[in-house]
């Protein structure tokens, strides 16, 4: 059968589209495949002190805490092996010369491109589904099974000093919260106005119950600040107080985020606007993240096709030479720019995109200079 490709004449276009897919999205797999079993010897081999001193069940260990590693690692880097898988078969082609057969044959690159551009569709809906639902659930799962049974690896933690902005001109400081007690050794809420302080409450031993969202202590002592009288101090007994504090905010933020879906982030992200937190930054990094690490597997394919269908004398090394060496710089300036924007010198939102912007630059120019 002949089809009408770009106005001219090509037979069997759809075989070839087919070809190139497979081998696009086998070589995908199968390089996720191998390196994920390479990691899960290791990390078991690492951990095994750990499984064998704590007891842990084999089905635990599978279910709870592979299972659930498996996505996340592989969302971790479906970009770089999305990139090698391109590079590698794209320049064995090349070396083969049946892209220069294809080009002959009346096939545009731009043509060539479109099975590419599928096999990144499906990584990148992949990818963001994991993103965005299945790694946020994964996340909580793997992380419940480290506390429980890798201690001294358990990820989620409390930091000893908090202190969160829970409305404008309101904070909260709480110091050696114990999520299993749910006990604090020092509470204190400071209410602020024009930036100094104004009144403060302080409480020692204080147990926060997580279905009322109370703080109660037997004991507690407040102060007022005025610039005529200057401070004001009294004590009292039987502190419980509802404060705009919910227990999961104890935790540290970088942490608490990632364990929360798209819905969940988004809430919570305008939940912490309304608080007036100073943590905006880092929750909205969080958010255009997700999204601008699966846009970037089209660029990353762009640059690789770009890179490596044109024949050279290094052969396949050569290109994946290349192709890494730009693969880990793209991951390198996305880490770099993210910082950027947790610390609030650029805009969490620009700053996250700019790497992407960066590549596409580089994709369309190689695109340019590729064989037509």
């Amino acid at each position: 059968m002949k089809r009408r490709l770009s106005g001219i004449r090509f037979p069997g276009f759809k075989i070839l589209d087919r070809y190139i897919l497979g081998k696009f999205l086998s070589t995908y797999f199968f390089a996720i495949a191998m390196i994920i079993v390479i990691v899960v010897i290791f990390d078991y081999v690492e951990k095994i002190d750990n499984f064998t001193e704590t007891k842990a069940p084999l089905k635990a260990i599978l279910l709870d805490y592979y299972l659930n590693f498996i996505p996340f690692f592989i969302n971790q880097f479906s970009g770089l092996f999305t990139f090698i898988a391109v590079i590698f078969f794209t320049s064995k082609m090349a070396y083969q010369t049946e892209i220069v057969a294809m080009l002959s044959g009346g096939m545009s690159f731009r043509r060539l491109m479109w099975p590419y551009f599928l096999g990144a569709l499906i990584i990148s809906s992949i990818s963001l589904t994991l993103n965005l639902w299945l790694i946020p659930v994964s996340q909580r799962r793997s992380i419940a099974f480290e506390n429980q049974y890798i201690p001294k690896k358990a990820r989620f933690k409390y930091d000893r000093h908090i202190y969160r902005q829970i409305e404008p001109g309101i904070f909260a400081y709480v110091r050696d919260y114990s999520k299993e007690s749910g006990k604090a050794t020092f509470f204190a809420l400071e209410h602020y106005d024009a930036g100094t302080i104004s009144a403060s409450l302080e409480a020692a031993d204080v147990t926060f119950n997580p279905d009322t969202k109370r703080w109660s202590a037997l004991r507690y002592t407040t102060r007022t600040f005025d610039s005529l009288r200057g401070e004001t101090f009294a004590q009292h007994r039987n502190l419980d107080t509802l404060i705009n504090l919910e227990v999961s905010e104890l935790g540290r933020i970088d942490q608490l985020i990632k364990t929360m879906n798209i819905i969940e982030l988004n809430q919570f992200l305008e939940q912490q606007h309304h608080k007036g937190s100073d943590s905006l930054s880092l929750i909205e990094v969080e958010r255009h993240s997700r999204f601008a690490y699966p846009v970037g597997t089209f660029i990353l394919t762009l640059i690789g096709v770009s890179l490596s269908s044109r024949k050279v004398r290094g052969g396949t090394g050569l290109h994946i030479g290349i192709g890494i060496a730009l693969c880990f710089s793209y991951i390198l300036f996305i880490r770099f720019f993210e910082e950027f924007a947790k610390s609030g010198t650029l805009p969490p939102g620009p700053a996250v995109w700019i790497p992407n912007l960066l590549y596409l630059i580089i994709a369309v120019y190689l695109y340019r200079k590729a064989p037509k």
